[in-house]
C-alpha cells in the first residue's frame, strides 16, 4: 500500500498551532518520486494477522466530550458525496499528493500525481491498492481498515468505536479513535475545523506497528453527484494506461 493541503486565515494559524502541539516535529522533507509506504487508510499492517498487543479501553465521556462525538457522527452522516485534494506524509517523512473522491456509503479513490501510478479504490466492500506502474493488485475488505467506521451508512461513533481523546476548541475538535471490532486493528485521529462549518481537515492513522501516516486535506468540494464508475475496482491489466 502506498500513501495529504493547507488552511486560509484565522482557522489556519489555530489549526496549525494545534498540530505543533500534537507532533514534536513534523515531516517536511519532500520526496515524491518514490513510492511511499502506506495509503490513506494506512499501511498493509491493517490486513495482516498482527493484532494490537492491548486494545485501548476509551474514556469516559462527559456530556460535552459526548455532544462534540455526536457531531462528528452527524457530520459523515451528512456527507454524500466529497472531492478535494490530499497531501500525504508517511512514517518516513516521504510526501505524496493528489485527488481523492468519496461516495458513501464505501465508496472511495486516491488517485497520485505524477510520477506515481498508485491508485487507491473502494466499490464500497473491497478496497484495491494498485500501482499501474508494474501492475500490482492488492485487496483488502474494506471493513478491515479504519474508514468503516467513517463511510458506513449508519455512523455512530459512540456505539462502534472506543474514543481514546476528545478535544474541542473554539475553530477546532481533534478526536481520536479505535474500532471496536477486533477486524479493523489500529487507530484514526480526526482533525476538524469549525468554522464556517464542520468539515474534516486532517488524520492521522495509526497502525498495529505504531507507525503513523498523516493525511491533509483541502479544496473540498461536495458535487451534487459523482461517477460511479470511478469507483469501479478493475484489475490494472485491463485499466487502460494514460
Amino acid at each position: 500500500m502506498r500513501a495529504f493541503l493547507s488552511l486560509g486565515g484565522r482557522g489556519a494559524a489555530i489549526f496549525c498551532a494545534a498540530l505543533a502541539l500534537s507532533w514534536a516535529s513534523a515531516a517536511t522533507a519532500q520526496n515524491p518520486g518514490k513510492p511511499a509506504g502506506s495509503s490513506p487508510l494506512g499501511n498493509p499492517s491493517w490486513n495482516t494477522d498482527v493484532k494490537p498487543e492491548t486494545t485501548i479501553a476509551g474514556i469516559a465521556l462527559d456530556p460535552q466530550q459526548i455532544e462534540t462525538v455526536g457531531k462528528v457522527s452527524r457530520y459523515f452522516n451528512g456527507l454524500e458525496n466529497l472531492r478535494g485534494t490530499f497531501v500525504q506524509t508517511t512514517a518516513d517523512n516521504k510526501r505524496m499528493r493528489g485527488t481523492f473522491f468519496v461516495k458513501r456509503p464505501g465508496r472511495l479513490r486516491f488517485e497520485y500525481n505524477r510520477p506515481s501510478r498508485q491508485l487507491i479504490v473502494s466499490d464500497g466492500k473491497m478496497l484495491a491498492i494498485q500501482d499501474l506502474e508494474v501492475q500490482s493488485d492488492d485487496r483488502i475488505a474494506l471493513d478491515q481498515t479504519p474508514f468503516r467506521l467513517l463511510l458506513r451508512k449508519d455512523v455512530d461513533l459512540l456505539r462502534d468505536a472506543s474514543i481514546i481523546e476528545v478535544q474541542e476548541a473554539e475553530d477546532l475538535i481533534i478526536l481520536a479513535l479505535q474500532d471496536k471490532s477486533p477486524d479493523a486493528p489500529g487507530q484514526i485521529r480526526l482533525f476538524m475545523t469549525k468554522t464556517p462549518g464542520l468539515e474534516l481537515r486532517e488524520w492521522v492513522t495509526t497502525d498495529s506497528q505504531g507507525a503513523d501516516t498523516r493525511v491533509e486535506v483541502a479544496n473540498l468540494d461536495r458535487p451534487e453527484d459523482l461517477d460511479v464508475e470511478l469507483f469501479r475496482v478493475i484489475s490494472p491489466a485491463l485499466r487502460k494506461q494514460k
